[in-house]
């Protein structure tokens, strides 16, 4: 029974971000094509790339790839100890070479995010920005965002697990119609 509650709480949760998702994916198809990944960026102009970076200095965004380096490192070692376990000592030595070696490239994916906002955005709409997030309001916003979209995620969670029992029940309730017990 826990199983089938919490299979349903994530068949729910997904529901409802598709649900959310659908509408956001119908405005932006219709606002303009998204351009296939293998497409590349356009280089935005200087000023562009420094409003960009601000911006995203100032949404503190390195914090979601801080770790991005160490944790390719361990999953790759992981990956090719899977298939090499008699190497497990060498893995683990070679994991730490590597992962000194490649000490800072994170910093790349911060760059290919600020080429994604010069390609978003105009370089106006970035100083636009900057000065907003340099507002009263937009130094609010920076620094309740991340806890709004907290409680969001909880609350759609909650919202997700309590509405994959109604369907659940309506289920059992359709299956019972037919004669069958779940």
């Amino acid at each position: 029974m826990k199983l089938v509650s919490k299979t349903l709480s994530a068949a729910g949760l997904a529901l409802a971000l598709a649900v959310i998702a659908a509408p956001a994916s119908a405005q932006q198809k219709q606002a303009a094509p998204a351009a296939p990944q293998s497409t590349p960026l356009k280089p935005g102009t200087p000023a562009a790339m420094a409003a960009a970076r601000e911006i995203l200095q100032m949404k503190n965004a390195s914090a979601m790839y801080a770790g991005a380096v160490p944790g390719l490192v361990q999953k790759t070692k992981e990956a090719l100890l899977q298939s090499n376990l008699n190497y497990q000592k060498d893995l683990n030595e070679v994991a730490v070479i590597v992962a000194q070696k490649l000490a800072g490239r994170e910093k790349e994916i911060g760059e290919g995010m600020a080429s994604v906002y010069a390609n978003e955005f105009t370089e106006q709409e970035l100083k636009d920005l900057v000065t907003f997030y340099k507002s009263p309001l937009g130094k609010k916003l920076l620094l309740t965002e991340p806890r709004a979209i907290q409680f969001s995620m909880s609350y759609m969670n909650a919202w997700a697990q309590n509405f994959a029992e109604v369907i659940n029940g309506e289920f059992r309730a359709e299956m019972r119609k037919r004669g069958k017990e779940i």
